[in-house]
């Protein structure tokens, strides 16, 4: 008999998806968490009945989660990942070279570990690169108490529910705020503007009592199902999300040019210029 996974995130809104195979299903300290493959998809992984990785189009959101603030910024030496514990952002940062120390701050080892069995080729050996620092915390208490200083802080998290959702409060991004070196770029998983309105206007509103530049960028991922998901932007130098595509090609090309299979400096420039009803809940 098949069996159907259904997402079960939206109130009126439903996705199943096919299980071909069951690779892991149970209840984590933290969350309900299952692993198994899918025909179109391939490998997903969900957490509370949301999906939030998939080996077919992994690739979108974690290149657009480090590289837009990572090119935009240009002088990234220190970064900060909270959650994230697949490993794609991780793998992403690390592929900017003079980026020297990445603290990854994940509440759930199991996650971690799930995934390095699950997913090996999702974190591509970050986990064990000597850059990179791995905190199993609850991010909010370690932005809350570190005394470090990172050039970027990227929110790699689920959606506000359950664990996830105390990083979506103001008292998280004032800390975060803290966290950041000056000139620092504060990017959140913002979720579908379409059918999450409430959540990119909220988050944003409370950018624009902390930071000078507050804002979005949307990246389209095929199993994020409802339309472009959002990353929420924070800074206090507006120039950083003004940048030509010719300006980011030049960073890229120092960076060594590496390949990439969403993100271009061209649709860095272009991920800014929202549709009309996303700009109304980022501008109110």
């Amino acid at each position: 008999m098949e069996r159907w996974v259904e997402e079960t995130l939206h109130s009126g809104f439903r996705v199943r998806l096919r299980t071909d195979r069951v690779l892991f299903d149970s209840e984590t300290e933290h969350q309900r968490l299952i692993i198994f493959e899918n025909e179109d998809f391939g490998r997903v992984m969900m957490l509370d009945g949301i999906v939030q990785l998939t080996t077919r189009d992994d690739f979108v959101y974690h290149e657009m989660m480090a590289h837009v603030p990572l090119f935009a910024h240009g002088r990234v030496r220190k970064a900060l990942i909270i959650g994230g514990g697949d490993g794609g952002v991780l793998r992403e940062v690390l592929r900017h070279k003079k980026v020297k120390s990445v603290t990854l701050c994940e509440i759930d080892r199991s996650v971690i570990d799930l995934c390095r069995e699950h997913f090996p080729d999702i974190s591509a050996g970050a986990y064990d690169d000597p850059r990179t620092r791995i905190v199993i915390a609850d991010g909010t208490k370690f932005v809350a108490e570190t005394d470090e200083r990172f050039d970027v802080i990227l929110v790699d998290s689920t959606d506000p529910i359950g664990p996830g959702a105390v990083l979506f409060t103001k008292e998280f991004y004032t800390d975060c705020r803290r966290a950041l070196a000056d000139g620092g770029v504060l990017v959140t998983q913002n979720g579908i503007p379409f059918l999450q309105a409430s959540e990119l206007k909220q988050s944003v509103s409370y950018f624009r009592d902390l930071f000078d530049d507050a804002y979005a960028y949307l990246a389209t991922t095929p199993s994020y199902f409802g339309g472009p998901m959002s990353y929420g932007w924070a800074t206090d130098n507006a120039k950083l999300r003004q940048h030509k595509p010719r300006k980011i090609a030049k960073r890229h090309a120092k960076a060594g040019g590496f390949a990439t299979r969403y993100w271009s400096p061209a649709v860095q420039a272009g991920a800014f210029a929202l549709p009309a009803y996303v700009r109304e809940l980022v501008e109110a």
